[in-house]
């Protein structure tokens, strides 16, 4: 039976820089960002994005993610890979929690979420629904 955790979260740091030119207009760049959760997931992620961007300002990401501090009750910390795009301002996003990536008392948890975002807002939110494994 799994649990549904809702947060919000803030960015506190973002570091983008292009790595490579895609010739026509895109490009593709690295993104090394801090966040800081509040509500049902509390703690520090450190994330690192791999983007694509087309010449329209569109783009595609990856990323990986390492949240230190606590799910409900539990503490530890845990990694979760993400996947989107962004298109005119708004991202749609996907994550999930990588298998055996949990420490401390969130060992064995797993989970996934979705969520659109647009807009400069100064907190974001964010839902997980999670369980542990048996």
């Amino acid at each position: 039976m799994s649990i549904h955790a809702d947060a919000t979260f803030e960015i506190k740091s973002w570091d983008e820089k292009p790595y490579s030119e895609i010739h026509g207009g895109g490009k593709l760049t690295r993104a090394s960002v801090t966040r800081s959760f509040q509500g049902d997931i509390e703690g520090t992620g450190t994330l690192e994005y791999l983007m694509v961007y087309d010449e329209d300002g569109t783009a595609s990401f990856i990323g990986l993610e390492r949240v230190v501090g606590r799910i409900g009750e539990r503490s530890g910390s845990f990694v979760l890979q993400h996947g989107g795009t962004y298109d005119g301002g708004a991202v749609t996003a996907t994550w999930f929690v990588v298998g055996g990536s949990g420490t401390g008392e969130l060992r064995g948890v797993r989970g996934r979420g979705e969520g659109s975002m647009s807009g400069q807002a100064q907190h974001y939110p964010m839902a997980l629904d999670y369980d542990f494994e048996s």
